[in-house]
């Protein structure tokens, strides 16, 4: 199954989750590390209050054999932060794969940390997928978009294409992707160059379209999609959403988020480091905004602006 697959699969909002208590998600996303090297100028994460920090490997451990037992599926690696920065990722996927059993373990990064020994680890340790953020077209607009210096842009290249030279050496059955932000009219255009290159070296290549990340991001060049609407070629209705019935987000500290870009807290469903996932998954909180989606009307809820 290819990654846009996999993502049609969770975006889809089938009968069976339309519902205030749907049953365990079939995907989670869980963060290693609230750290990221890069200050993308789209991703509303900058606002973050609190200083960055790393999941604690008890609680890690813990909620992967809980989510795995309650019938959890995929586990993406990654949340807000980037996951390459901690020195748990390798292990943490060994465990997902080997001591939980989980049938898909996923990644997404940056590529600038991604290096040749880390994605070999991460690979041997039986990582299914990891796929690579390609949202810049040129080194002057990655500089723009993530205020990082220019060269860190070949950098990345260079990561992707010794992390497809790897795979192929060891014959590693992990599948490698990219996805990009089309942040304007005129963004596939200018990306052209930029995917030819790196498209030989990926198995799947596909386009996003910018969301508000929770109405907390502003451009007035660019356009934003209302809500999470999924990727550009199945796009879904911003009513109801489909994040909040069919993946989980818990951030490093263990709050359970009903957003894939909670940023602030203010998504905050439930606390893991004292409650189960089922019930923090089933809370009275998630259940009345779950309701208010199903009812599509998020009037006076935390979902209002992000899909006005």
């Amino acid at each position: 199954m290819s990654l846009t697959q996999h993502l049609d699969a969770i975006t889809a909002l089938s009968d069976e989750y339309r519902t205030e208590t749907p049953p365990a998600p079939k995907s989670v996303k869980i963060e290693l590390t609230s750290r990221c090297n890069f200050k993308c100028s789209f991703c509303a994460r900058n606002i973050r209050k609190q200083p960055p920090a790393d999941m604690d490997w008890k609680l890690y451990t813990r909620l992967v054999l809980e989510m795995r037992e309650i019938g959890v599926q995929e586990l993406g690696l990654f949340y807000l932060g980037e996951s390459f920065l901690s020195e748990d990722l390798p292990q943490a996927i060994w465990f997902a794969k080997h001591r939980a059993k989980f049938p898909y373990v996923f990644l997404t990064t940056n590529g600038s940390v991604s290096t040749p020994d880390r994605v070999q680890l991460c690979m041997g340790n039986g990582l299914d997928s990891l796929k690579f953020s390609l949202n810049w077209a040129d080194k002057e607009q990655f500089t723009e978009v993530t205020g990082v210096k220019p060269s860190m842009f070949d950098h990345v290249a260079h990561n992707i294409k010794a992390a497809r030279q790897i795979r192929d050496d060891y014959g590693f059955p992990t599948k490698l992707y990219g996805s990009y932000i089309q942040y304007d009219g005129e963004q596939a255009e200018r990306m052209k160059a930029r995917v030819d290159e790196l498209a030989p070296y990926l198995d799947e290549v596909y386009a996003l379209p910018l969301y508000n990340q929770g109405a907390s991001v502003e451009n007035p060049d660019w356009t934003f999609s209302q809500g999470n609407r999924g990727r550009i070629g199945a796009l879904r209705d911003p009513l109801p959403c489909w994040s909040i019935f069919t993946e989980g987000h818990i951030a490093h500290d263990g709050r359970m988020s009903a957003c894939c870009f909670d940023h602030d807290g203010r998504f905050t469903m439930g606390d893991l480091t004292e409650q189960s996932f089922m019930e923090a998954w089933h809370s009275e909180k998630f259940q009345a905004l779950r309701r208010a989606h199903l009812a599509r009307d998020v009037t006076g809820t935390v979902c209002e602006k992000c899909v006005a």
